[in-house]
């Protein structure tokens, strides 16, 4: 396996906050956390944890096997941590960048480029946006 890329314990201490991971990689972090799809594998490392923290609660007994009930002990605090890590991977994202030593204003990168051709003809309409509005360029709450 090369130095740009992290072996299978590298990924899993990474993706759970529990290491960094060396500065030759870097490129590889900042991809991961900013570059296309960052938001799908966030979620998916994410359901990994309570999956496996709810799992032992199908194994309890219940009247008659009844699945419904299983379901209704654990689908809503599956569905409930799913919702808070959509909501919050932004943030996530932006500490481990800042972990990593990379800029946190990576997160927006995306954002900005997609959004580049509306921002043109909006100065182009418009004149360019005051320099006090410099402060809303990117989407983090501390800055």
């Amino acid at each position: 396996m090369s130095a740009t890329r992290p072996n299978f314990l590298q990924l899993v201490a990474y993706s759970y906050g529990l290491r960094q991971l060396p500065a030759s990689m870097r490129d590889w972090v900042a991809n991961d956390l900013a570059g296309p799809g960052c938001v799908r594998r966030f979620m998916l490392r994410a359901a990994i944890p309570p999956f496996f923290i709810l799992a032992p609660f199908w194994l309890l007994p219940v009247e008659q096997n009844a699945v419904y009930v299983h379901a209704e002990m654990t689908v809503p605090i599956y569905l409930w941590t799913l919702a808070i890590s959509l909501a919050l991977n932004k943030v996530w994202r932006r500490h481990r960048l800042a972990v990593h030593g990379l800029d946190p204003n990576l997160v927006d990168v995306g954002k900005r480029q997609k959004n580049a051709r509306r921002d043109r003809d909006y100065i182009d309409r418009f004149g360019p946006r005051p320099e006090e509005s410099d402060h809303q360029k990117n989407s983090s709450p501390f800055f």
